[in-house]
């Protein structure tokens, strides 16, 4: 009789190589959350950054973030944004509030 012959890997082989794959990904989704905090900062600082420009160029007297989206300074998305994130202005500063 001919004696098969089998390909393939052992148990121990598959245990060992699920347990690094779940090593790597220990490292790695931690480091993925916390590059979308980054992330999500970096934005807001350039919607600050353009919302100043925004109130710099204002001609009113003293720029609301209504008054600034009523003279499409800035669209509704963004007037919604800025609330949402608590920026205000005050004496012609954008400032973030939360």
């Amino acid at each position: 009789m001919k004696k098969i012959k089998h390909k393939g890997f052992t148990l121990i082989e598959m245990v060992f190589v699920i347990f690094i794959i779940t090593l790597l990904l220990l490292i790695v989704i931690p480091n993925l959350a916390s590059q979308k905090e980054h992330a999500t900062n970096k934005t807001d600082e350039a919607f600050i950054t353009t919302l100043q420009g925004q109130v710099d160029l204002y001609e009113g007297e003293t720029p609301t973030l209504k008054g600034l989206a009523t003279s499409h300074y800035i669209s509704d998305k963004q007037l919604k944004h800025a609330e949402e994130k608590g920026i205000t202005i005050h004496d012609g500063i954008v400032e973030k509030g939360k």
